[in-house]
């Protein structure tokens, strides 16, 4: 267990440091999105480029493990929204909260920390979790999520609208064509030119640190923005006037969520994979180790702009993302472990 502590810990420091320095406003939250901004856009792509175009094309186009990963996020999807709906949570609400049960951060955490501790081989099956989770769980989640809007013509089109956005969405990403480009290059043995590789090369090295520190950084965005939300709250209480903001979700909307994400999807992965295996697919062990540990990872943290986007309950999102990624500092090294 030591080593796996040692090889996890600097992630999780950096993440810490970009939470301290958030907090403490060393790092104005201004400048936040400008982080967010350059690993998604710049970074991340480059990084998974550079792991697509050198991972076998067999490995990246393994059904198995698309198989496997597509049922069990679809599961736990659909687990989540039946499970805690409540006078609380409707639709909206229900389907975030499902999305940030099915969806790790992986591209900002799982690439570079799995690679560190499996090597490049696990690249593969990671490509494949986040075209899915890109493509398919967050527009189904986003579609689900307009099914609040009843009557009129708002049940009928919510929707689809609601698709088209998901779409859209994941048409202007770069990490779906960043992902698509490396399969390209991998099925064609193709080398990009020096310059162009190294230059790719070099914003790859960047993703891993500026990630893990924007991650933190998000985090504590989040808790500075929900304490003033907060404080707001109680004025308007003392004051007897309503608040706009509303009030702070209690922890049974939250942990049974938060244990979906860090026991149950894991759990669910590897035995659906098991039973894959049985059935005689061709899942490879490896693969499947690197399958269970991506869903043993924190929620994604692009999730609570999502929700914000979509004007779902974001406190409630923020703070299932703070938890899993505080929790998962223990559960982590604990899952590589027993799977190892």
């Amino acid at each position: 267990m030591l080593p796996v502590f040692l090889v996890t810990f600097p992630f999780f420091a950096l993440i810490a440091a970009g939470y301290g320095a958030a907090r403490a406003r060393v790092l104005p939250l201004d400048a936040i999105p400008g982080l967010n901004t350059f690993v998604l856009y710049f970074a991340l792509p480059c990084m998974l480029l550079r792991f697509g175009a050198g991972t076998p094309i067999g490995q990246l186009l393994d059904g198995s493990v698309a198989l496997v990963w597509g049922l069990s996020a679809l599961a736990v999807v659909a687990g989540v929204v039946v499970f805690t709906r409540n006078e609380r949570i409707g639709w909206n609400d229900g389907a975030f909260g499902a999305l940030v049960a099915a969806f790790p951060n992986t591209g900002f955490m799982g690439v570079p920390l799995l690679v560190a501790l499996l090597g490049a081989q696990a690249a593969g099956p990671m490509i494949i979790t986040i075209a899915f989770d890109l493509v398919v769980t967050s527009s189904l989640c986003i579609a689900l999520s307009r099914l609040d809007g009843v009557g009129g013509g708002a049940a009928h089109h919510g929707p689809r609208q609601a698709a088209r956005q998901a779409l859209r969405g994941v048409l202007v990403n770069p990490m779906p064509w960043s992902i698509l480009l490396g399969v390209l290059l991998s099925a064609a043995r193709w080398r990009l030119p020096g310059p162009v590789e190294r230059t790719i090369a070099m914003l790859a090295d960047a993703a891993s640190p500026v990630a893990l520190f924007t991650i933190g950084a998000v985090l504590a965005r989040s808790a500075l923005l929900a304490r003033e939300h907060g404080a707001s709250a109680a004025v308007a209480a003392a004051m007897g006037t309503k608040s706009a903001v509303p009030p702070e979700a209690p922890l049974a909307d939250v942990l049974p969520v938060v244990a979906v994400k860090l026991l149950v999807h894991p759990m669910l992965v590897w035995a659906l994979g098991q039973g894959a295996i049985a059935l005689g697919l061709p899942l490879s062990s490896s693969a499947l180790m690197v399958i269970v540990l991506v869903a043993a990872l924190p929620s994604a943290s692009n999730v609570s702009m999502l929700a914000e986007r979509f004007g779902a309950d974001n406190g409630r999102i923020a703070r299932i993302i703070l938890w899993t990624t505080v929790a998962t500092f223990f559960s982590f090294p604990f899952a590589v472990g027993v799977l190892r």
